[in-house]
């Protein structure tokens, strides 16, 4: 058993400075409870900012916004995912989500594969991979907004052991719906849950969830206001869901995209 937070915010656009202070006094709240922590896609810029605004917003992953994330892990003994600008040694931009251990180690970056809209003539793409990464709370996969929306990202994760995937995310009020059934189908599909953290406000639906392996939804946010959503996730759960509904064990690795052997997970307690 362990407690998750999700820090759904309205970013204030343009300003760094103020959504980092903002985010940190909201995980120092949350960190009283939580073992992980997640702060949505985009969240110290705003998401509605031009091409050049984003380019001199963006960090290198040793940067401010990491760094400060790394000491607010260490101070709160909470893991950490912190989508950020990621700025590379080319200058090229990616939308990223650092993976923060408990420790204030930054175990790795996530950069976002698939890109929705406008975001194709900002950034970079993320390459095609989605790796599972060991934290104190367990496996957990990253898929960045737009990547939930295709099946096979989470079948992938799934198939590597997932136990929970977060989504950092700037969802749209316009597809609200579509948050409200792709959560809950990715969850039920590959028995893990599913964390989203949406922002709210200036265009985005809100509604930060935790779904269950079973496809319920366990705890949701407001549509329209500010919140630090917190439950508790039981690991023994997932395991009894997997014996309910055996989809993995069922599953056929010919299915997989490219046909790729993939070994089944196996429970971990």
């Amino acid at each position: 058993m362990f407690q998750i937070a999700g820090i759904q915010m309205t970013p204030i656009m343009n300003d760094v400075d103020a959504n980092l202070k903002r985010g940190i006094q909201s995980i120092r709240q949350a960190g009283q409870e939580a073992d992980l922590i997640v702060l949505p896609e985009l969240w110290t810029t705003g998401y509605y900012l031009s091409k050049e605004a984003f380019n001199l917003l963006a960090e290198e992953r040793d940067g401010k916004t990491v760094s400060t994330m790394q000491a607010e892990a260490h101070r709160t003994e909470s893991s950490i995912i912190c989508p950020f600008v990621e700025k590379n040694d080319k200058d090229d931009i990616f939308i990223a989500a650092a993976i923060i251990d408990s420790d204030g180690e930054l175990r790795a970056v996530a950069r976002k594969s698939l890109l929705w809209g406008r975001e194709q003539n900002i950034f970079q793409k993320g390459e095609i991979r989605y790796p599972i990464f060991d934290t104190k709370i367990g496996k957990v996969g990253v898929l960045i907004c737009y990547e939930m929306e295709f099946p096979e990202t989470s079948r992938l994760l799934a198939l590597q052991g997932a136990e929970i995937i977060v989504c950092p995310s700037v969802w749209s009020v316009a597809a609200s719906r579509r948050w409200d059934i792709q959560l809950p189908a990715r969850a039920l599909d590959n028995t893990v849950y599913v964390f989203g953290v949406n922002t709210v406000g200036n265009n985005s639906c809100g509604k930060s969830k935790l779904v269950s392996p079973l496809g319920d939804t366990l705890a949701e946010a407001s549509e329209h206001r500010e919140e630090i959503l917190i439950r508790a996730v039981d690991k023994e759960a997932l395991y009894w869901a997997r014996e309910e509904v055996s989809y993995l064990n069922d599953y056929r690795t010919k299915l997989t995209p490219g046909g790729t052997t993939v070994p089944i997970p196996t429970p971990t307690y």
